[in-house]
């Protein structure tokens, strides 16, 4: 049974230091693009 919560906390720690890389080195930049709204002015 302790080989069985020592496996599940080295998967954590890795898992965990895992999200940490690719939070830092991974590509989350978003796509950005141009937005373009008509505005009436005056408009009764």
């Amino acid at each position: 049974m302790g080989m069985l919560f020592k496996f599940l906390f080295v998967v954590l720690i890795l898992g965990g230091l895992g999200l940490v890389g690719f939070a830092y080195f991974g590509d989350l930049t978003p796509e950005q693009t141009d937005v373009t709204t008509p505005v009436q002015l005056n408009a009764n």
